[in-house]
């Protein structure tokens, strides 16, 4: 059975950009700038960057939940294929038996091959009690031996799942059914004008109106409107209403094993933080590759954003109060863990799901707070989230000043 020899491009941490980061930096792709693998940071930029987005749902028969998001999430993987014009073949079949030799004849050809697989349906997720849900991710799979596939899969381990398992993985939605993706090198003489134009997108998804969905959800305006609902108490989507104490908030605040909270959005991200570190490091490779030094001073004050996004997230748990104390330690050690050791550590992360119910349960007889402590909890987070606003605003503008 095939095995990518010497296989050990694991750095990557987001389905979409990381799985594209270790499929080239395997393949020996080397940004001129650096002489080293495209970064996730700069893929991240040409991708379209950061954005914010929020959104809450709820659906008949589950709890009310958040969405937040802290990066452009409008077809990104075709936009970084466009820009960058990168060469790539995709085989796609109906049939598992088709699909898994097609799968094998990737690696045979000496490429990582990227899939869709249900993460649902993975092991190594930790989802076992989880029904009716899917959600179908890119991953990289770079060997497949004795029955067992290799994954990178935004672990820096290596990620085994039985070839069985992930081949029914791979047929869950029809659209995607046993597709095999691998690439050539991408054109670095597009490098720049892609940095360009991923740059003026992310301008445009904060300041006009978005592609898609109405124009609160997005940008600026969103922050404004997040920070209305927390302080609002007659809105009916405010937080006093919607999220009221109680199970509820506990969803706003800390999600459960499959709708993330609010604090697994910020802090989970895969640049930390609402992804601003990661952007940072994007511009200090644009000025570089767009020769405009001064994106350098608009990289400061995204670390700036970055540490109101972290104190953020701080606050949506808080240490004073010891239940969602430790739902943070939890959530953080299971996001370690994670990265750390992969599918190794899947029965402690088990465990912890466990653990997290339960506090989930108490938190919904009982919640750790008083109506007027809630109250002010709220006030403060409203009042951080407009700092993050005004600091967003000006990196905003100043990134459009220093590009025009």
């Amino acid at each position: 059975m095939p095995m990518l020899k010497n296989y050990n491009a694991f750095a990557g941490r987001h389905w979409e950009t990381g799985s594209l980061h270790n499929a080239l930096a395997y393949q020996g792709a080397k940004a001129p700038h650096t002489g080293k693998p495209i970064s996730e940071a700069l893929l991240l930029g040409i991708s379209g960057g950061i954005t914010f987005g929020y959104f809450t749902f709820e659906y008949e028969g589950f709890l009310p939940h958040i969405a937040l998001l802290t990066r452009n999430t409008f077809d990104p993987l075709d936009t970084i294929y466009d820009r960058l014009a990168l060469p790539r073949e995709v085989v796609q079949t109906p049939n598992a038996k088709k699909g898994e030799d097609n799968l094998l004849e990737a690696l045979e050809s000496g490429h990582p091959a990227i899939i869709r697989a249900d993460i649902f349906s993975l092991p190594h997720y930790a989802y076992s009690e989880v029904r009716d849900m899917w959600a179908m991710m890119p991953m990289v799979v770079y060997g497949v031996e004795d029955g067992v596939a290799f994954l990178a899969d935004r672990s820096g381990s290596p990620i085994t799942v039985p070839m069985e398992t992930l081949t029914h993985a791979r047929s869950i939605i029809k659209k995607d059914k046993f597709r095999v993706m691998t690439l050539d090198a991408p054109d670095m003489s597009r490098l720049a004008p892609a940095v360009s134009k991923g740059i003026w997108q992310c301008i445009s998804l904060f300041t006009e109106a978005p592609p898609k969905g109405a124009k609160n959800n997005f940008g600026l305006a969103a922050l404004d409107h997040w920070a209305k609902m927390l302080t609002n108490t007659r809105n009916k989507q405010s937080w006093a209403r919607y999220f009221e104490a109680g199970e509820r908030l506990w969803m706003a605040l800390a999600g459960d094993i499959v709708q993330p909270g609010a604090y697994t959005w910020l802090r989970h991200g895969q640049g930390n933080s609402a992804e601003r570190g990661m952007y940072a490091d994007f511009l200090d490779e644009a000025a570089q590759l767009l020769n405009k030094p001064d994106l350098t001073g608009v990289s400061a004050l995204y670390r700036e954003s970055e540490t109101l996004w972290d104190a953020l997230a701080e606050m949506l748990l808080p240490d004073y109060v010891p239940l969602l104390k430790e739902t943070k330690n939890l959530l953080d050690r299971r996001a370690r863990l994670y990265v750390e050791n992969g599918s190794q550590s899947t029965d402690e992360r088990l465990e912890i799901n466990e653990r997290l119910k339960a506090i989930q349960q108490t938190v919904t007889a009982d919640f750790p707070m008083s109506e007027t402590e809630v109250m002010t909890f709220r006030e403060r987070l409203a009042e951080q989230v407009l700092r993050i606003h005004d600091k967003e605003r000006e990196a905003v503008e100043c990134l459009q000043s220093v590009m025009a």
